[in-house]
């Protein structure tokens, strides 16, 4: 297993291997540094110069050349006599690594170390410090301690994948990087239950989880269980192309989904300023999707540092350019299923993309993963500037793309194919559960266009055909009351008061006026700038609903009668042609014949009332008269009926059965609901 402080190979310290050649010709006691040059101190002149950047190394050439390929073929194939100067600009590594190379040549113990690993083996291989030269050589001792001590520890793999960043691309072709994520992914997706955690804040030893084989688990270590999410803070030290190495290969080894979606938005919210909002961290992007939000949240905010103290700190400031390319790597490496980061984190990265101009393919390919969770997103993530060279305010078509995406993708949801193997009945509960999620999706999704709406039609440059075309891209079902949809139009007549009559009748055509509630009628109708014809079909619209509401109050108290006056509900194409033409003469006559209408349809409301409150006292007395006894009561109670219902005082008798206990003959039975007909119309 890996314990990253006992751990030792080949006899050396696992932090500091020191490694030396097993021969050398010229005896030194090391060397000696002089402002940007290096000198080796010894008795014997030096003959040979490197000149490595802007440092010098004053050298002798037989330990170079017993050591050094490279070295060996310069100075022996070089068209010079006496070559004594060399310039090795490209060595990776520069200087550092070269002075740690030269040191080996000397026979000078070299501290290897998880920093200076990766350069000396890259310097290593540039000199071609082979087997063939000496046994033992810079290549082989440096790929023992990769594959030995760097590989089993977390730590040093962290620090060995970041130093790897300015070693390109000899660092990729040494199998280094790839080695490094394989480690990382290996050691992230093992079971949380082999580390020792230690949590921050707490005066731990050392800051990183000890990977041990259980031997010494103490009870009290064994209370702290790591949290899955451990690992991201320092994965997301890593510059964006090893961060997407190391998730691809979390990938491949059969992570969660939704962690590997955590991870991401943890690794945007650190290197892409500004993406998540002021005092909400990148456990508060994860919402319900993480089923350990709240052990992840305790893991942000406190963090766990594995890396050097200092490392954290020195992450650089990033460009537009780099932004630009680390929203493109994340986008790329976004796992394909549903709700795996939140709708609101999609949205902020859009927003980043289409600023800095991100590749179109990648813009399309956000789009539609936002349309795969459109119902979750919210109003404020939608107001994303229109950084084109729209007219408007905020990007009205990106929202229609949304749109369009979130209707095809529940299209094709709804016309899946269920599995065979499925009883009946599981089948016909699966789609049912399905269609009502569908609905109850749209339905939370109109209500979103509704209040977008209402907020960009505040923008003057908002034409009246991309507000018409929004407002009707959702089918009439998603809507069960169309009262944000008339706030919206409202609000745009506002914004807009030089519309002609025939825009202001189009634009109230997107409303159905049956669905408006008696709130938005009541303003509808004293609403001047609303066409005419609209304000007429509001208030009859309004009508036919208090007389709905009377036929069937009526309906509930007839003692089980059917009811017999089913008015007509007309839709909107009829009440439009049965529209009076000398309603749009002029507003003058036009106000008078609406103040009489709503002068009427108070006088409905008082009528409705009355009737419900005798209607209640009706049925306080009868419960009263649940004793033979109280028989004045009931005829009290029926006159009161028969005053209401201009029914004769004989059939109330009948009715009731009065103290004769009279049955009413078949005559009277068929005379009496054509009666009640007439006394209600």
């Amino acid at each position: 297993m890996w314990d990253s402080e006992n751990e030792s190979v080949a006899g050396r310290d696992r932090h500091n291997g020191v490694v030396a050649s097993s021969k050398h010709g010229v005896k030194t006691d090391g060397f000696e540094q002089r402002g940007q040059s290096w000198y080796v101190a010894t008795d014997i002149p030096s003959d040979f110069l490197v000149q490595v950047g802007d440092s010098s190394f004053h050298l002798h050439k037989y330990p170079l050349l017993s050591r050094s390929g490279k070295m060996h073929r310069l100075i022996y194939e070089s068209r010079e006599a006496d070559l004594e100067r060399v310039v090795l600009d490209d060595l990776p590594g520069g200087a550092e690594a070269f002075e740690l190379a030269a040191k080996f040549c000397y026979g000078i113990a070299v501290d290897l170390t998880a920093t200076n690993i990766s350069g000396l083996r890259c310097a290593a291989e540039y000199l071609e410090m082979t087997e063939d030269l000496e046994e033992g050589n810079l290549i082989f001792k440096t790929e023992a301690f990769l594959s030995y001590v760097v590989l089993s520890s977390w730590r040093d793999s962290i620090l060995v994948l970041k130093s790897c960043e300015k070693l390109s691309p000899w660092a990729e072709n040494l199998q280094i990087v790839r080695r490094c994520s394989e480690s990382i992914a290996w050691k992230a997706c093992a079971n949380p239950k082999g580390i020792r955690w230690a949590y921050t804040g707490k005066p731990p030893k050392v800051s990183s989880p000890k990977w041990n084989d259980m031997k010494d688990s103490s009870p009290s270590r064994s209370n702290h269980q790591a949290p899955p999410d451990w690992w991201f803070e320092d994965v997301s030290l890593l510059r964006i192309d090893h961060f997407v190495r190391v998730i691809t290969a979390i990938k491949v080894k059969g992570m969660r989904f939704e962690l590997i979606g955590a991870a991401i938005m943890h690794y945007a919210a650190k290197w892409i300023p500004g993406l998540i909002k002021e005092g909400a961290g990148a456990g508060d992007e994860l919402g319900s999707n993480n089923s350990n939000s709240n052990s992840s949240r305790s893991s942000w905010k406190g963090g766990l540092h594995m890396i050097v103290a200092g490392t954290k700190d020195e992450i650089p400031t990033v460009q537009a350019k780099d932004q630009r390319m680390i929203i493109e790597s994340l986008i790329s490496i976004l796992p394909p299923q549903k709700d795996n980061v939140s709708c609101s984190f999609l949205l902020r990265l859009l927003r980043m993309a289409n600023m800095l101009k991100v590749a179109p393919a990648l813009v399309t390919e956000l789009e539609k993963r936002v349309g795969m969770q459109f119902e979750q997103a919210t109003l404020p993530d939608l107001l994303i500037p229109s950084y084109s060279r729209s007219e408007t305010l905020y990007d009205v078509d990106l929202v229609q793309r949304l749109l369009e995406h979130f209707l095809v993708q529940e299209q094709t949801e709804s016309s899946s194919p269920r599995r065979q193997s499925l009883s009946d009945t599981h089948v016909y509960e699966t789609t049912q559960r399905g269609t009502n999620n569908s609905n109850a999706n749209k339905m939370r999704v109109a209500r979103l266009v509704d209040s977008y709406l209402t907020e960009v039609s505040r923008d003057r440059n908002l034409s009246l055909t991309k507000f018409q075309v929004l407002a009707e891209a959702l089918p009439e079902s998603a809507r069960t009351c169309d009262d944000g949809l008339y706030r919206a139009i409202d609000s745009y007549l506002k914004a807009h008061p030089t519309l002609s009559e025939h825009e202001r009748k189009r634009l109230c055509r997107v409303m159905d006026c049956q669905k408006l509630s008696i709130d938005a009628c009541m303003h509808a109708a004293q609403n001047e700038r609303l066409p005419l014809r609209v304000v007429v079909q509001v208030l009859f619209s309004e009508q036919v609903k208090i007389s709905n509401a009377l036929a069937n109050g009526t309906t509930l108290k007839e003692a089980g009668e059917p009811a017999h006056y089913q008015p007509l509900v007309t839709n909107r194409k009829t009440l439009l042609e049965g529209t009076p033409q000398s309603f749009q003469e002029g507003w003058a006559a036009a106000k008078k014949d609406i103040n009489t209408l709503k002068f009427e349809l108070d006088s409905v409301k008082a009528k409705y009332l009355e009737l419900q409150n005798d209607m209640e006292n009706l049925q306080r007395q009868f419960e009263k008269m649940a004793k033979p006894k109280q028989g004045s009561a009931w005829s009290s109670g029926w006159k009161k009926l028969s005053k209401l219902t201009k029914m004769t005082t004989l059939e109330s008798t009948n009715d009731i059965g009065g103290p004769h206990n009279h049955v009413p003959n078949p005559e009277q039975n068929r005379k009496t609901p054509r009666r009640w007909r007439n006394s209600i119309s």
